[in-house]
């Protein structure tokens, strides 16, 4: 069951995820350490989630560090504005769908954010087109393994803004946290079950295990908590500390030399 009448909003298309993958391959024309798209929605998941409002322009600076720079990452301002405006459209469908209630992942207003199966595309490769992926990926690194690279960009932010995501003062629900986030860091580790499933083609060989399919689906939960647990709590409130007043017959603190009643007093 969802929450009736979700906030409608300008969902991205497939030619839309098209879009920002042609930039960031071309922004890594320029700077070979650019993240995939799915490094970026797990950063902007992140984001969302965080406890102190976080603006785009202030995420996107944190990604790119030359978002605004000197030296132009963007090819033009027109790329760089194409780039924030498809950005700013998925972060609203992300947070749109996490306000929603949903009882299963399998809802279609549930999040659901896009992640790559590596594995389970080079494998359904025709034998000579895998021969020549070999060929051109050299090294002893294995293939990301399926949502692995979304969980680093999650925690990538958590980390830039490590401070907004300290932990509460209340313990259960510092439990709370440690424990969401936990359930993410899983993630960024290499899956190293029996391949049970391909979720890049239905009908190709076996990619992910049903351990890493399971921790998945505990970790979109988790998702869920985070934004609950910081929406619930607010941002940080800041103390003021009032500056002491001075007495009647006191100095004035302007410096003027006459007593606080006849100056600033009154």
């Amino acid at each position: 069951m969802t929450t009736p009448n979700p906030v409608p909003v300008d969902a991205l298309s497939p030619d839309d995820f098209d879009a920002l993958d042609t930039i960031l391959d071309d922004l890594r024309q320029r700077d070979d350490e650019v993240p995939q798209w799915e490094f970026c929605e797990g950063f902007l998941a992140a984001v969302i989630c965080c406890r102190e409002p976080i603006t785009d322009h202030a995420a996107l600076d944190a990604l790119f560090p030359e978002f605004d720079g000197e030296e132009p990452l963007f090819a033009s301002d027109e790329q760089r504005q194409q780039f924030a405006v498809l950005w700013a459209r998925r972060r609203a469908e992300l947070a749109a769908s996490l306000a929603v209630q949903v009882e299963s992942l399998a809802d279609d207003a549930a999040f659901s954010p896009e992640v790559m199966d590596v594995r389970g595309a080079v494998f359904s490769l025709p034998e000579a087109e895998r021969a020549q992926w070999e060929a051109d990926n050299p090294g002893d690194a294995p293939m990301p393994s399926f949502a692995q690279i979304w969980a680093l960009g999650f925690m990538y932010a958590v980390e830039h803004w490590e401070d907004a995501w300290e932990a509460p003062r209340d313990k259960d629900t510092a439990a709370w946290l440690s424990d969401s986030i936990e359930k993410i860091v899983v993630l960024t580790e290499d899956d190293t079950g029996v391949p049970f499933e391909n979720m890049y083609d239905e009908e190709g060989p076996p990619s992910v295990s049903e351990a890493r399919l399971n921790a998945f689906g505990e970790a979109l939960w988790a998702v869920y908590d985070l934004n609950q647990i910081w929406r619930s709590l607010g941002p940080k409130v800041v103390a003021v500390i009032k500056a002491h007043e001075p007495g009647r017959n006191d100095p004035c603190s302007c410096g003027s030399g006459k007593k606080y009643k006849k100056c600033c007093g009154a």
